[in-house]
């Protein structure tokens, strides 16, 4: 079972492009885990190239709001549709439990005792100062939390998270999280 974690962080913010798509943001960098060599890697646009054959060969990519907000923006760079790949977005997981969206510092610092190392308007204030090898390292840290996390659910059915003071338990069901949709196709290759 060949899982990716991912995160993206952009150079923009909706304000910017006078849209609420996500599709209409501009990626900075790409970060996964991947779970075949235990590796955190970072993309950047001009190095997409190689990206694209470790998402196709993965049996899942896991991410917190990847699929409503990663994947549609990852997908104006890709030449096929990464939403064909098995997901699991975990803050849609929890979503569809609880009725509402949770942030991710909000359920890493419940769960793990972690909190992010900055946000993602950070990142971009990084980004438009240059500073490239921090933005890596933030989308980095937001990789291995969700990872964690992904771990910590899978092996104990839940996450948790903090309500008015208070952290409470989730339960998730996760039974299918790590069950192959199929065969991982090539989605780049001329046909």
């Amino acid at each position: 079972m060949r899982r990716i974690t991912f995160d993206l962080e952009t150079k923009n913010v909706f304000q910017d492009t006078g849209s609420n798509d996500p599709a209409s943001l501009d990626m900075s960098v790409v970060c996964i885990h991947d779970s075949a060599d235990d590796s955190y890697r970072s993309f950047l646009e001009q190095d997409l190239g190689g990206l694209w054959p470790i998402l196709e060969e993965a049996d899942i990519l896991i991410s917190w709001n990847g699929d409503h907000f990663d994947i549609p923006i990852l997908n104006k760079y890709y030449p096929g549709d990464l939403s064909k790949i098995k997901s699991v977005d975990l803050m849609k997981e929890m979503q569809a439990v609880l009725g509402r969206r949770l942030k991710l510092d909000t359920v890493a610092n419940a769960t793990l005792g972690s909190a992010k190392s900055g946000n993602g308007l950070d990142a971009i204030e990084w980004w438009k100062n240059g500073e490239v090898d921090k933005v890596i390292r933030y989308c980095i840290d937001d990789v291995r939390l969700t990872k964690e996390l992904y771990e910590y659910a899978i092996d104990n059915g839940h996450l948790k998270y903090r309500d008015n003071g208070t952290i409470k338990e989730l339960p998730l069901q996760t039974a299918d999280w790590d069950v192959p949709a199929g065969a991982a196709m090539t989605y780049t290759l001329p046909f």
